[in-house]
């Protein structure tokens, strides 16, 4: 058998992504028969003892994996369990047979599309920078727009320190003291969209995400979900594998 990295072992047990298991070895949370280990490190599966913050995980030689899309609802926080006591979007997921965990993240006051699965190295290709997915979304922003607040955050702005990518930046509906934008970009800095309008001088009302690459929300009714249908998850197999 084959030694694997240590991050996709955890990532292939459901109990997070590779990324955020990259975090926790790097934290000293990891053990590998008892004595921490480091990024790069590699186990056996189903052999050796992998135990993070002292609880041992189990990886099924035959487990099956899920990919389910939620229309997550405004009031959830994009976690598995909350110290503060605020909803989790996984209580919406209460009658999935396997544990997933959610792909990126949406904010407490965001709503709209959040994939979610139990396969760590899909979750890892979709939420990966350099794949550069796309993800849509529908901003209403107060109180008006300007061209040059258009062409600004079509370009990039500066947010926390850094510019932020090139993106799409169309206004579906202008009303007096509301315009609806449909922005998409490449990339998912925490709270992107929200700075983005923040730092050319919008407020933003409301922010719901539509797609992630060619998967869209749909009709989908907020608080339910679905798992996705074989041409979508084909789809974004094939968006993985163009970048």
């Amino acid at each position: 058998m084959e030694k694997v990295r240590i991050q996709k072992i955890i990532a292939d047990s459901g109990l997070c992504s590779r990324r955020k298991a990259e975090e926790l070895i790097e934290k000293g949370a990891v053990k590998v028969n008892g004595h921490p280990c480091k990024l790069g490190d590699k186990a056996l599966p189903g052999k050796d003892i992998i135990s993070v913050n002292g609880e041992n995980i189990t990886v099924e030689k035959k487990k099956r994996l899920y990919y389910i899309m939620l229309n997550k609802p405004r009031g959830y926080v994009t976690t598995t369990s909350d110290e503060l006591g605020r909803k989790c979007v996984t209580e919406l997921l209460s009658d999935v047979p396997e544990r997933v965990y959610p792909i990126g993240r949406l904010d407490k006051d965001s709503e709209g599309l959040l994939l979610f699965t139990n396969d760590g190295g899909f979750a890892n290709d979709i939420m990966h920078p350099s794949r550069h997915i796309s993800k849509t979304y529908r901003v209403t922003v107060r109180p008006d727009i300007t061209e040059d607040q258009l062409v600004r955050l079509a370009s990039g702005v500066e947010i926390d320190g850094r510019k932020t990518q090139e993106c799409s930046v169309v206004v579906l509906d202008k009303q007096v003291g509301r315009v609806v934008l449909q922005m998409t970009i490449f990339e998912g800095r925490n709270r992107q969209i929200r700075k983005m309008c923040e730092a050319v001088g919008l407020e933003v009302a409301r922010l719901k995400r539509t797609s992630i690459g060619p998967v869209k929300l749909g009709m989908l009714k907020p608080g339910t979900h679905r798992e996705l249908k074989p041409d979508e998850l084909r789809a974004l197999r094939n968006a993985i594998t163009k970048k």
